[in-house]
């Protein structure tokens, strides 16, 4: 069975809406990289019923992220605010370069600690 790495992404998500069966088994597949038989032998169940176990989660985490798209966006927010730190760095090197006005390096510098605590806090 094939990996998809975004499940584990999606399970950071959506994982507390999984059963707590699920969760567990997607977690020690992905995450704790366990084969199908490993967690069967864990759980005391078939190799077959860890496998359906993953995939009925996969199937469900993936339609979530479809209908909700926390990870989409939380992926899209973290780009951007990559972008708004790459911009504040920008405007430093150039204030720097062209006579350094403090006023303009002590905004972008307060860009870049609201962007830092924003990512921290997500």
């Amino acid at each position: 069975m094939a990996k998809d790495l975004r499940i584990s992404f999606l399970l950071d998500f959506y994982g507390e809406m999984l059963t707590e069966t699920q969760r567990e088994v997607v977690d020690a597949y992905y995450n704790e990289d366990l084969s199908l038989a490993e967690i069967a032998q864990d759980r005391d169940i078939t190799r077959q019923g860890v496998r359906d176990a993953i995939k009925r989660a996969e199937q469900q985490l993936l339609e979530m992220e479809e209908r909700l798209g926390l990870a989409r966006r939380f992926q899209d927010m973290q780009a951007s605010l990559t972008a708004i730190c790459d911009c504040a760095i920008a405007i430093q090197e150039l204030n720097a370069a062209h006579g350094a006005v403090p006023q303009i390096d002590q905004q972008a510098s307060k860009i870049l600690e609201r962007a830092e605590e924003i990512a921290v806090n997500d």
